[in-house]
């Protein structure tokens, strides 16, 4: 008997809300654009995942945001993976990077951050920029960023992120304001919503899994909005960016070298540049 190919849900994120509790949910599930995320940078399986579970992360806290416009979150840290940021827009189009600086001997995430912090920015695209830091101090990324909405909005947030090198996925559930200090709603739901396996988050329909997790609620599900890998790199943009590099420079290498190789950081596409680029 030949096994049967599983049909994996497209990338996207749907919100819901529940009728009687004054909490918001979220839920996310990515193929694609993980898989174009990680492609051809050679991360080591542990990073894979971590930048997995960012990369959900920043979906679901990218559809928390009241405006349009950018959100970055950065974990830095004094371990071998000393950099990884995943940033994100009001239309779900994510881009990420890591940076390992030594061996991954440990793979869970406190040993391979080490000592440092979770850095989340708000850039909207009217008004001010906001930046704010929690302690990576944690077991998970998870735990980390569900330690910043307790520390900066006083909000109870729970977080279930997973990813394993193919598939992303995540869910999110926080009390609204205007619940006031009532927790037993959101207790019940996170309970219910703890049940959750990690198959079941890469491979089942969002209604179904809700309604598996929910079937003695009633679930609002509003329409689902596409996620997408987008590295916001061009050629001119690159262009751009060599300007900025004095011209004596920029003649040394093309005497050396004949021309200009500039290779993307996020996306790996690489861009050459002749002699007549800067005349």
């Amino acid at each position: 008997m030949t096994e049967q190919a599983i049909d994996y849900p497209t990338d996207q994120l749907n919100r819901y809300t529940f009728e009687g509790h004054d909490v918001r949910g979220e839920l996310v599930q990515l193929t694609s654009s993980y898989q174009s995320l990680i492609r051809g940078h050679q991360y080591p399986p542990a990073v894979q995942q971590a930048l997995g579970e960012m990369m959900a992360a920043v979906s679901l806290l990218t559809a928390t945001l009241k405006f349009e416009g950018h959100i970055a979150v950065q974990l830095q840290g004094d371990g071998p993976l000393n950099f990884i940021a995943v940033n994100g827009n009001h239309q779900q189009q994510l881009r990420g990077i890591a940076r390992v600086r030594g061996e991954i001997t440990d793979t869970d995430i406190r040993s391979m951050v080490g000592k440092g912090q979770l850095v989340i920015t708000l850039d909207p695209e009217q008004g001010e920029r906001y930046q704010g830091v929690t302690s990576a101090d944690a077991d998970s990324i998870a735990q980390m960023l569900e330690n910043y909405f307790i520390q900066s909005e006083q909000l109870a947030t729970k977080l279930w992120l997973h990813a394993d090198g193919e598939h992303a996925a995540g869910m999110f559930l926080q009390r609204m304001p205007a619940s006031g200090k009532d927790m037993v709603g959101f207790e019940h739901l996170t309970t219910l919503t703890d049940t959750i396996t990690e198959q079941e988050l890469y491979t089942l329909p969002a209604e179904q899994l809700l309604h598996r997790l929910y079937h003695e609620e009633t679930v609002h599900i509003y329409p689902p909005q596409a996620v997408t890998f987008v590295c916001g790199c061009s050629r001119e943009r690159t262009l751009e960016a060599l300007a900025s590099v004095p011209v004596e420079q920029i003649k040394e290498i093309l005497e050396a070298d004949g021309e200009i190789v500039m290779t993307c950081d996020y996306c790996l596409t690489e861009y050459r540049f002749a002699e007549a680029d800067f005349s």
